[in-house]
């Protein structure tokens, strides 16, 4: 496949003539302004461009970026994003989906594309909650969640969509907020990686589940609970008076006080994002006792899905000639003579 050609655009070349329709103060808005601010930095083509969609408040995103858009049906955004690779593996595609069309009745098509290794960045807004259909607990809400399914508290121990991902062998894992204004470097990461790179946003729902991240996410007062990582840098957090090492004796992931800028004496850990095993324990870290783990997690490519179906195709066709009206003779014919005679 030919690498795409980089054209100059600015965020008004990304942005339609719709009404951006969420409810005042939605996370997605800030999501949006990020998308479109990182658009241009990529040197992307919106003539080369496809944003691809299920069911729910983040699945409205098509109608507000100006690109190609499908905005599809519930749960099934990965199998038409996957087709529409295939059918053109040059096209540069964005998958959107949020926690109960992407984890719920999407569960399944999610792994599959991420497994497959299917070439695109694949944002999942996690706002813990249904808000499309007002409210209902989804399945990344948290046990004791109260809502117009669950009116006493969910008891369900939520899904993580990070942990999904890698379980589900993704070779790119990374995870951001609506706010941040880090979230146009995460993006850039996924869309540099060459495979299905899922991010995970957290996006607060303004009316269904306000401030459920605030612990951490909170436009003031909530850095020190952030760890943002950095390949080859160490795990510092807090004003770097905090950091992540590993207990060699429990085989898990422990904070340690950093005195002095001594880092490495504190044994903190080098992130590397090749490493697999170390981001099942970031995404593991539970909230309070750790920070919340941000950045890119894993990032590890190996060869995609459509390079290996093209591969396929061209070895399946050496040495052979399109004949359309050959193949549709071949096997078993009827000859209709109009007598009303059996087929012969």
């Amino acid at each position: 496949m030919n690498a795409p050609v980089k054209i100059e655009t600015t965020l008004k070349d990304w942005e339609t003539d719709q009404e951006v329709r969420w409810c005042p103060g939605c996370g997605d808005y800030a999501i949006l302004k990020a998308v479109q601010r990182t658009l241009p930095q990529l040197g992307a083509d919106p003539a080369n461009t496809v944003f691809v969609s299920g069911i729910g408040c983040s699945s409205r995103f098509p109608y507000y970026i100006e690109s190609y858009g499908f905005h599809t049906i519930h749960g099934r955004a990965p199998a038409f994003a996957t087709g529409i690779k295939l059918a053109n593996p040059e096209l540069d595609i964005w998958l959107v989906t949020g926690d109960g069309d992407g984890l719920s009745i999407g569960g399944n098509h999610l792994m599959h594309v991420l497994r497959r290794n299917v070439n695109m960045q694949i944002m999942l807004f996690n706002n813990e909650i249904y808000g499309l259909t007002k409210g209902q607990a989804s399945p990344t809400s948290r046990e004791g969640t109260k809502s117009p399914s669950t009116p006493i508290g969910s008891y369900d121990h939520p899904a993580r969509p990070a942990a999904f991902a890698l379980g589900a062998g993704a070779r790119f894992v990374a995870r951001g907020f609506d706010v941040s204004k880090k979230l146009p470097e995460v993006l850039t990461a996924a869309h540099a990686h060459q495979g299905a790179a899922f991010v995970e946003i957290f996006q607060n729902c303004i009316v269904y589940n306000k401030d459920v991240f605030d612990d951490f996410a909170a436009p003031k007062g909530a850095e020190d609970r952030q760890l943002w990582l950095e390949n080859g840098k160490p795990m510092l957090f807090a004003g770097d008076t905090k950091g992540i090492a590993l207990d060699r004796d429990a085989l898990t992931l422990k904070v340690v006080d950093v005195a002095d800028g001594e880092w490495e004496a504190a044994g903190v850990i080098v992130h590397d994002v090749a490493n697999r095993s170390l981001a099942h324990m970031l995404v593991e870290m539970p909230f309070g006792e750790f920070p919340m783990a941000l950045g890119v997690l894993y990032d590890d490519p190996r060869p995609t899905f459509e390079e290996a179906v093209i591969a396929e195709r061209k070895k399946a066709s050496e040495g052979k000639a399109a004949d359309l009206a050959r193949l549709l003779g071949s096997g078993q014919t009827w000859t209709v003579d109009g007598t009303g005679a059996d087929p012969v």
